[in-house]
């Protein structure tokens, strides 16, 4: 039997828990304020605690670290809200909430939770790592967002691996946010005072690759014209990202391999191996097993970044997320932009809900960072949200659709005419691809045309004639050749 203290407000809450888990067997005390759950944890051992986020007396967050500082005798507690909010999911798990509920709730999941906390009541030590405070909410322009059960797992597996310094491998689709999480995870750690660094490994050509990592000295290679210092010193007494790892050249997977054994770097041209410390968070795209089945990715570097992994769901698997997403979207970019804060209708909406974004949540923002420039009346109308949606489609879009539908289109207007003149079905498609391939190759190059002609494996003069017959101008990247 387990003990539970239930501690509410609401009478009707308590009395839903109450039933439930009386009948599956428990044990059940109520409190009806943060003071009564405060004298109850005082006079009598409980297994479990329910504590409510908001009621009068002490909250649910401040009873929690009472009971955490009492240390292994403890209850497991689960923090209960009706705000299931990216701060509040975070702010519980970090401060050693065993869970986190949202009302109204599932009561099978409750029972559930429950019987979890019977069989983990002996787990006390790993329990209590989990209660270390990190520091202030992870507050950016471009927060994580969601109300979703699967975003709700996700702020609370990054409460739960940024209390630790170990390495973490995030997965997920283009577009899905890894490295929002990846900035989550650093500024919830005791590493959050430190740098975070980022690295592409698919924006950077291969032979440059290791200088970018490792650093080198001056005179290393051609052009070296001085000494760098390489991003891993940079991230030092922080985190560092290896983003798209899985694109990292098999060549180099061995000295990064070391690295992370050793916990030293060696300049390119240089002899003095330099101690870091660093917390490692790789992600990528890819299918890191099939690369390694394949003999592809290192299988040893592989188990080296893969302690904690942590997946994060296309957008498509979270629709319900997307009103939310777009609320947020609007409010920040009617900001950025200087532009009225332009609301989508409903059918707008519907829309948006029903697109398949298989940019996932960078193709909604730049969807909804057109429709709010283009809309011209006070809210964005379903024909806004489908010039946006149409009109710069994502490098990861279906290609194959596009066509059909550019066929489509055409055939339903008369059929296929503009073979001389360059204006047919034909051209539209490979002029719309090229936009988007060229885009992405800036993109990844931060600009540098150098670097992304390369990327695109294209003669940079054929890149600069490209970007100006597509109309690309200064916000897909710059001009300068450095």
């Amino acid at each position: 039997m387990t003990r539970v203290l239930v501690a509410d407000d609401e009478a009707s809450i308590r009395f839903v828990l109450r039933e439930a888990l009386v009948a599956a067997g428990h044990d059940v005390v109520e409190a009806v304020d943060g003071n009564d759950a405060r004298e109850r944890l005082a006079a009598q051992r409980f297994d479990l605690a329910l504590l409510d986020i908001r009621m009068p007396g002490p909250s649910g967050l401040e009873l929690l670290d009472e009971v955490a500082a009492r240390g292994a005798d403890a209850p497991l507690v689960v923090i209960l809200t009706a705000q299931n909010t990216f701060e509040n999911a975070v702010e519980a798990m970090k401060r050693g909430a065993f869970d986190y509920l949202t009302k109204p709730f599932d009561l099978p999941q409750v029972e559930a939770l429950v019987e979890k906390a019977r069989v983990l009541r002996g787990l006390r030590g790993e329990v209590a790592e989990l209660r270390r405070q990190v520091g202030d909410s992870f507050r950016t322009g471009e927060a994580l967002v969601g109300r979703t059960p699967v975003m709700l797992d996700l702020f609370k597996t990054i409460g739960r691996v940024a209390a630790s310094d170990a390495a973490v491998l995030i997965l997920g689709e283009s577009g899905t946010g890894k490295e929002l999480v990846a900035r989550a995870i650093h500024y919830h750690s005791r590493r959050r005072e430190g740098p975070f660094v980022a690295v592409n490994m698919t924006a950077l050509p291969s032979e440059l690759i290791e200088a970018e990592l490792f650093g080198h000295e001056r005179g290393a290679f051609t052009g070296a014209t001085e000494a760098r210092t390489g991003r891993f010193r940079e991230a030092d007494g922080g985190t560092l990202l290896l983003d798209e790892i899985g694109d990292l050249p098999l060549g180099l997977q061995a000295k990064l391999l070391r690295v992370l054994q050793e916990r030293i770097v060696v300049p390119l041209g240089g002899r003095q191996a330099i101690p870091i410390d660093v917390r490692i968070v790789a992600s990528t795209h890819r299918d890191l097993p099939e690369l390694v089945a394949e003999k592809k990715f290192r299988e040893d570097l592989y188990f080296r970044l893969n302690v904690v992994p942590v997946r994060i769901a296309p957008l498509r698997e979270r629709r319900a997320d997307i009103p939310l997403l777009v609320s947020h979207f609007v409010e920040r970019f009617s900001q950025e932009l200087g532009v009225p804060r332009r609301w989508p209708s409903e059918a707008a909406l519907e829309r948006l809900t029903r697109h398949a974004w298989p940019g996932n949540v960078r193709e909604l923002e730049n969807a909804v960072k057109r429709a709010l420039v283009l809309a011209s009346g006070d809210v964005i109308t379903a024909e806004d949200i489908e010039q946006a949606t149409s009109s710069a489609p994502s490098a990861a879009a279906d290609w194959a659709e596009l066509a059909r539908r550019e066929l489509a289109e055409r055939l339903e207007s008369g059929g296929g005419h503009g073979e001389e003149d360059g204006s047919g079905p034909y051209w539209s498609f490979v002029s719309r691809l090229e936009r988007a391939v060229i885009r992405e190759g800036l993109t990844r190059s931060r600009g540098n045309q150098i670097q992304a002609a390369r990327l695109l494996g294209i003669n940079r003069n054929t890149l600069r004639k490209k970007i100006a017959e597509l109309g690309l101008g200064a916000a897909d990247g710059d001009d300068t050749e450095r």
